[in-house]
């Protein structure tokens, strides 16, 4: 039972933090391998998608009601996330992300210092583009970090808010509403796969899911009522744990 309290805590933290910049998985995923080590990975992977995706669409409803998103390039650019998600994590099966693995912690250096530097870095929305320029930015952006998402996917939802902020010029909030839709489209894809493949503990995914939905509730009131100021030091604070966790993986572990 107390493996179990560890996981519903995990899960709620987890679901808290995806919902306001993303990176939930560093929280989850760890408490799964902790709790069931002899587990097969890819049914921890599964699991947690099952459990992560029900928390980051309650996220993205919330969103949905407080901030105006930009739905003729939202939709879009998740139905090819959505795609090429399921097309990274078939891919994955056949190659491994070995090299991305130890590129990533200095992609993602450069994207907190970046960040840290640029004070005013999505303080207001002021969009940079528009019409077809801007739809297809959108597309490219969902294919490439869908793909990602479902080859490797640390920090998915943080690459989706920096990209917002910096290439589209919208503000950290808007940036993180937009996240969380094109996110439900990535984990739905992996999760479609995951549970094809037979690797989601069912059981177990639905409890955590319930702590998780809690935890996005939670996250998203947080960043709806505290602005972009919030959002954007979080999310700091989420890319400096992520350098650290993929760094330990890719040069480490």
């Amino acid at each position: 039972m107390a493996d179990y309290f560890i996981l519903g805590i995990a899960a709620f933290l987890a679901g808290f933090v995806d919902a306001v910049v993303g990176g939930g998985g560093l929280i989850q995923l760890p408490a799964l391998f902790s709790v069931f080590p002899t587990s097969a990975p890819a049914s921890l992977l599964g699991t947690s998608k099952f459990a992560g995706v029900w928390g980051t669409s309650v996220a993205a409803m919330n969103y949905v009601k407080a901030v105006r998103l930009p739905w003729t390039i939202i939709v879009p650019a998740g139905v090819v996330a959505f795609m090429f998600s399921f097309a990274g994590a078939i891919t994955v099966t056949h190659i491994p992300p070995t090299y991305l693995r130890k590129t990533l912690p200095f992609i993602l250096v450069a994207i907190a210092l970046y960040t840290f530097w640029k004070k005013d870095l999505g303080a207001q929305s002021k969009a940079f583009y528009s019409g077809r320029k801007e739809l297809l930015l959108a597309l490219l952006v969902g294919g490439i970090i869908g793909f990602y998402d479902g080859f490797f996917g640390p920090g998915t939802g943080s690459f989706f808010i920096f990209i917002f902020v910096r290439v589209f010029g919208y503000d950290f909030l808007q940036a993180s509403a937009s996240a969380k839709v094109l996110n439900v489209a990535c984990n739905a894809a992996a999760l479609l796969w995951f549970g094809f493949s037979g690797h989601v503990m069912w059981l177990l995914g639905i409890g955590m899911a319930v702590c998780g939905v809690v935890g996005s509730i939670a996250g998203s009131r947080m960043a709806i009522k505290y602005g972009s100021e919030f959002v954007r030091s979080l999310f700091l604070l989420v890319v400096s744990l992520l350098v650290m966790k993929t760094s330990y993986d890719a040069f480490l572990k």
